[in-house]
């Protein structure tokens, strides 16, 4: 049989020798039966270099809103990158990048730009801790933020070192790091709006900031149950603590105001990435201006060489006006795509008898494929996820998706970009119904 993945297969052995595991991203080694190498993409596809084609719903992991390489944010690229890539100075594309920012996000009244989410994390508790002068934060188990000492804490630990269902541990995935880093977090569930209260009692007068996923589309796409992000609210104002809302992947996907404003709640700060830039590197902190009062004095230290690059901006400012400019068509027409592909699918789960359960507001979703006796039902957080989710079997579904080109995050989440079309979605789920029937026929074999 030929091997429709020969040359990606060439090229990450060739990569073994020069680059540190043939990869530049952990994340990316999942891929099966190999890391892909892409030579382009166009619109809602992707081709590889052995000349396969894809439909893609992985859209740079979120950051390809707009498709692959649009024209008018190619254009942008292009006209600034004859102008200069790179001052290190100020340029009027920041201000005019900042007021975007500020007439489509209400609680954004200051901005700091930057390279990528890890970073404006890392400043946005370095900036809770300096303005309310507490040493903690608290995040919740399954939550993203970021690859550096402070985002891993709590992201994905082992069953058998989780900790008590009311104390989670504070756990790190890598080592390497800081230990004393690990001290200055408390690690919550998420959705337990009761658990969440008395954590937060738990460490009174202690803690500076809660810091979440709106939605926790790393973990199983699990939204905000009733009363989560109120409650979250409330407790930051009594507590004296921010709330920081991580909007790295929700960001303008869920509309111009983000999923704050598509669920109605309101941080003190917010740290935007992916779609920002529409897959250049940057990323954005924005918030009430009082709280950047520390940076603006010099206590708090934000810098960086590359920070509100002009090439970054030009991205920016045009992705940033296509959103204004769909205005209440958008992120309605994303959801509607996403029910049609998540009807399809859960129909061809049906069909084939794949245990598959499918869960998120459509615009983005997750695929999770139940255990033997695992009951259906929502998922509610980390724990639950990692008990009810076949990883196993979801990475040999994905890998029968790949090899008819269909194209979904390693982990099991689907993104719908502004490039899909109901076409996309019509050819989607004819290949889906090909991977559907490879799968069912080899796992069971």
């Amino acid at each position: 049989m030929t091997d429709r993945f020969a040359e990606s297969r060439r090229l990450f052995a060739r990569a073994q020798h020069s680059i540190a595991g043939g990869i530049n991203s952990g994340i990316r080694k999942m891929e099966q039966p190999v890391p892909l190498y892409f030579t382009r993409g166009a619109g809602s596809r992707l081709w590889d270099v052995d000349g396969n084609e894809y439909i893609d719903f992985q859209t740079g992991q979120g950051a390809l809103l707009f498709g692959h390489a649009p024209t008018g944010l190619a254009d942008a690229l292009a006209a600034q990158a004859r102008l200069g890539t790179h001052w290190a100075a100020q340029s009027e594309l920041e201000i005019a990048v900042a007021e975007r920012l500020q007439a489509m996000v209400p609680g954004v009244e200051r901005v700091r730009f930057a390279n990528s989410g890890t970073e404006v994390v890392m400043s946005a508790l370095r900036l809770a801790r300096a303005f309310t002068g507490k040493p903690l934060v608290l995040k919740f188990e399954g939550h993203y933020h970021g690859w550096s000492d402070e985002g891993l804490i709590g992201f994905a630990p082992p069953p058998d070192q989780w900790g008590a269902d009311d104390e989670p541990s504070r756990l790190h995935p890598s080592k390497g790091v800081i230990p004393e880093v690990l001290e200055h977090f408390v690690v919550a569930r998420w959705n337990d709006p009761d658990h969440l209260r008395k954590r937060v009692e738990q460490f009174r007068g202690q803690i500076a900031a809660i810091i979440f996923e709106p939605v926790l589309c790393n973990t199983g796409c699990l939204e905000p149950a009733p009363g989560m992000l109120s409650t979250i609210r409330d407790l930051c104002n009594r507590a004296g603590a921010l709330m920081i809302a991580d909007e790295t992947i929700t960001g303008f996907r869920f509309g111009p105001g983000g999923a704050q404003g598509f669920y109605g709640f309101s941080p003190d700060l917010s740290i935007f990435g992916k779609a920002i830039g529409g897959g250049v590197p940057f990323a954005a902190l924005g918030g009430r201006a009082k709280f950047f009062e520390p940076i603006i004095r010099g206590e708090v230290v934000h810098a960086g060489t590359l920070n509100a690059n002009p090439l970054c901006l030009a991205a920016s400012r045009w992705c940033l006006d296509q959103i204004r400019t769909l205005g209440g068509q958008h992120p309605a027409g994303l959801q509607r795509l996403g029910a049609r592909l998540i009807t399809g699918l859960e129909k061809l789960a049906r069909e084939y008898a794949v245990p598959l359960q499918v869960q998120g507001p459509a615009l983005v979703f997750h695929t999770t494929i139940l255990k033997p006796g695992a009951a259906p039902g929502p998922i509610r957080d980390y724990r639950d996820y990692v008990q009810r989710h076949d990883a196993q079997r979801w990475a040999h579904l994905r890998r029968c998706l790949l090899e008819q080109g269909v194209r979904a995050v390693e982990r099991g989440l689907w993104f719908m970009s502004l490039a899909h079309t109901e076409a996309d979605i019509d050819a989607a789920l004819t290949r889906a119904t090909a991977a559907f029937a490879q799968h069912a026929a080899e796992w069971e074999a």
